[in-house]
């Protein structure tokens, strides 16, 4: 491919500019245990969190229904959203990528599986949203990555080519989700990682 053919650069959230981590979420919450990876399951692999991440309850319903399922406390459910929000610290050299991807003139979206409130927590505390140009979120569409759907949903929204787009995200199946609908993916692991990858792309910035 050459620079003339990406003109649009997508970008995950979690795990791409802002650390998402499940199990540090548990340990802080209920301490360190032998049953932090069963517990970070039953919480964030949940019908519950599915239905948070698709913005089809809120987060005091979701806390409601861990608290049912799970006998959660109040206060384990007071401390699981606060670690849920605060853990979610920015990504080395992250937005420095987003900024310099708009430097060089490329359009800058961001597509992420993700919840109402966690959305506002990330737009009140940090100044990385305002950079995009679009952006779609999983819980204000219901839909959710690899859905098909949701890609086409981007494309269309903001009348992008696919041909034209480059979508970065760490996990391998959202990668693969967005190759399916003739989109280029990288999987990210670093800034330096994703840099090269995007030049071997023709996006130079």
């Amino acid at each position: 491919m050459s620079s003339a053919e990406i003109k649009n650069v997508v970008f995950d959230i979690g795990n791409v500019v802002v650390r998402w981590a499940p199990l540090e979420i548990i340990r802080l919450t209920f301490g360190d245990s032998n049953t932090v990876e069963e517990r970070a399951k039953l919480i964030f692999q949940s019908e519950t969190w599915l239905r948070l991440n698709k913005g089809e309850i809120t987060e005091n319903e979701a806390k409601a229904q861990y608290k049912d399922a799970l006998g959660l406390t109040e206060l384990e459910c007071e401390r699981l959203f606060y670690y849920v929000k605060q853990t979610q610290i920015l990504i080395y050299d992250s937005v420095d990528l987003i900024k310099r991807c708009k430097s060089a003139g490329f359009n800058v979206l961001a597509l992420t599986d993700n919840v109402h409130e966690i959305v506002s927590h990330l737009k009140s505390t940090y100044t990385f949203w305002d950079l995009f140009d679009g952006a779609i979120i999983s819980a204000e569409v219901g839909l959710l990555k690899p859905q098909p759907e949701i890609y086409q949903l981007l494309l269309s929204r903001y009348a992008l080519n696919a041909s034209e787009t480059v979508f970065i995200d760490d996990m391998p199946n959202n990668v693969k989700g967005a190759e399916f609908v003739g989109i280029a993916a990288i999987q990210f692991e670093n800034v330096a990682q994703c840099e090269q990858a995007l030049r071997l792309l023709g996006v130079r910035v």
